[in-house]
């Protein structure tokens, strides 16, 4: 069983160790970090995951992005990701504790849609991210439009078109 804890609560170096051991090293390439950059993390939805031995086996992070319409209008979302588990812990239920955790800390009261760049068989089975709304958005990278999901309680209010970048207020 996972313990989950603050992400907040884990030392940056490890996390990024983490990540470089679930990744790669030159994982700061990847499309989804340039949707994210120089923004921070979102400190209540970013989580670790401690092994029984209370070591650090995965993490989650999440990011205010934004979707900007043709109209230059910007829509809020959260991205989630990466889900991060380092390869020895793999199939144990770490990465599936840490999107629970993540998505079951949105304030029910106003959630913003959540985006990600994922396997839309698993997130779309476990917590109902899907592609369909997707078809015409855009990122600032190469990236598969399968793979680019979306979470949303009421997917009318997606813009059909639009650009995924780092939301700066």
């Amino acid at each position: 069983m996972a313990n989950i804890i603050p992400l907040a609560d884990v030392d940056p170096a490890l996390i990024e160790a983490l990540l470089d051991r679930a990744f790669e090293p030159d994982r700061h390439k990847r499309t989804a970090y340039k949707v994210r950059e120089g923004t921070e993390s979102l400190g209540g939805l970013s989580f670790a995951a401690l092994d029984e031995h209370d070591m650090l086996a995965g993490t989650i992070q999440c990011w205010p992005v934004a979707l900007t319409d043709p109209s230059g209008r910007k829509h809020p979302l959260v991205m989630v990701g990466p889900v991060a588990v380092l390869p020895e812990h793999q199939g144990r239920g770490f990465g599936k504790a840490l999107m629970t955790a993540s998505l079951a800390a949105l304030d029910p009261r106003a959630p913003l849609p959540q985006v990600m760049i994922g396997d839309p068989d698993y997130y779309g089975r476990f917590w109902g991210f899907t592609n369909e709304a997707t078809g015409g958005w855009a990122l600032p990278g190469p990236f598969d439009r399968a793979r680019l999901l979306v979470r949303c309680d009421n997917p009318a209010v997606l813009p059909a078109e639009g650009t995924l970048g780092p939301w700066k207020g």
